[in-house]
């Protein structure tokens, strides 16, 4: 029998990527590869990319270079890059760097098996088109080797909203939802697999639309509603939302679905409407506040997170202050925040850029007020009773890890809980980025 060959996959980027680099794992599983967290053992290379942020494309050259020399010691390695920037870049990549034997897009990666007895065979392998067939549909069932207690599940991908400073329309298509009985039978293969908690993922997955089993279009609260009945499913989350499309039903869910947990990663990038305006996201920040208020009727004690990128092109002193007083009426409990870099190609990169010092400084400051908001929030949880799905052990004998159904991570000192309990606690401490705890009996 022959040995496996092993594969790598370094990824790049957001929770969807996390989840495509699994997919593709398993879509080369039925080649003979299995995982390994080692490079310089692999049978094949594959860098997983994201292009969001300035330079991510050369950052994948840099690595690509250090790959390089593997291949000169092992001349069957076979290199591959799929993902944003493979997506964006196409041929050059191998132009570039001709030691890469293959290139995928994010919409191509189904056919990864095929691509990859080509470049076996000795040819190189190139596929960045968005294929008219439904790339889920002809990847194979998830194996039945067991999870951990969390997992991300793709239900959308795409985006039609065209914000004036992201590729993803141009690297991921147009707003594409799945159908909804194939998320549920993927959903329950991974309840099956001891998986308590699942997050679903869509570039814009509040704009869910995907088939119902009676023929009609569903929404995204339907769908959290179906997957509520699956027995042995705990805790169902989602990411990344649109403040547009925060519809009625989809609010009313957080107040009455007892499995979606009360926290919510909303964006609006900014304070100011005309930098929002400029930005072409669509919204106000008196419609986002809205919003908020209408979230937090639905569910009083629903923990808020935020984008938000400073420095935008054009962006005054007046501008950022409006971005900081609306982040003072939210208050967050958590929020990423990133000085605005170009993509070429987007409507922003030809405007007038604001002084990268002048950016810096905005940054430190907006990231103070965000850090001062978490730690509140955070301290605010000392003393109360939560619940911990229990996902490893902690550094301490007897002390298990785990996130609370805010999203926290927490560690239990006096547990003997299992990874996938999920365990009543009382929060003893705040620390920067945690929390402790004592299991409850």
């Amino acid at each position: 029998m022959a040995e496996p060959k092993k594969l790598f996959i370094k990824t790049y980027g957001c929770q969807m990527n996390v989840y495509d680099s699994e997919r593709m794992a398993e879509s080369l599983g039925g080649q003979g590869y299995v995982e390994t967290t080692n490079a310089e053992d692999a049978d094949m290379i594959l860098l997983n990319t994201c292009h969001i942020r300035e330079k991510a494309a050369e950052k994948v050259y840099s690595e690509l270079g250090r790959l390089k020399a593997l291949k000169t010691v092992n001349p069957d390695l076979k290199i591959g890059v799929a993902g944003c920037v493979a997506q964006a870049e196409g041929e050059e990549i191998m132009r570039r760097q001709p030691a890469v034997d293959l290139v995928v897009g994010p919409q191509s990666y189904h056919r990864l098996p095929e691509m990859e007895a080509q470049v076996r065979s000795g040819e190189k392998s190139l596929d960045t088109d968005f294929p008219q067939e439904d790339k889920f549909a002809a990847l194979k069932s998830r194996p039945k080797a067991a999870r951990a207690p969390s997992a991300f599940l793709t239900v959308q991908e795409g985006c039609d909203k065209f914000c004036a400073f992201c590729v993803v329309p141009y690297t991921r298509g147009a707003e594409t939802s799945r159908p909804v009985a194939r998320i549920l039978e993927e959903a329950r293969e991974l309840v099956d697999r001891g998986v308590r908690e699942i997050t679903l993922l869509g570039q814009n997955v509040n704009a869910f639309h995907g088939a119902g089993e009676d023929g009609s279009e569903k929404t995204l609260a339907d769908l959290i509603w179906k997957l509520n009945e699956i027995n042995g499913l705990a805790r169902i989350r989602f990411t990344t939302s649109h403040p547009n499309d925060m519809t009625d039903d989809l609010i009313d869910a957080h107040g009455a679905c007892e499995k979606l947990m009360p926290y919510l990663h909303l964006p609006v990038q900014s304070g100011s409407d005309r930098i929002l305006k400029r930005m072409n996201r669509s919204h106000t920040a008196e419609s986002y506040l809205r919003v908020i208020e209408r979230i937090r009727a639905a569910r009083p004690d629903i923990l808020m997170s935020g984008d938000f990128i400073v420095g935008f092109p054009e962006e005054t002193e007046e501008d950022f202050q409006a971005t900081l007083a609306l982040i003072e009426a939210v208050k967050y409990g958590y929020a990423y925040s990133f000085k605005y870099s170009t993509r070429p190609g987007t409507p922003a990169a030809e405007r007038p850029q604001v002084d990268p010092n002048e950016a810096d400084e905005r940054l430190q400051r907006i990231q103070a007020l965000i850090t001062d908001q978490q730690q509140q929030i955070q301290n605010e949880m000392v003393g109360r009773d939560l619940s911990v799905l229990v996902e490893k052990p902690g550094r301490n004998p007897g002390q298990m890890v785990g996130k609370s159904e805010y999203l926290h991570a927490v560690h239990i000192d006096n547990s003997d809980a299992q990874i996938g309990d999920i365990v009543p606690v009382r929060i003893t401490e705040a620390k920067r980025n945690s929390l402790a705890a004592l299991r409850r009996k």
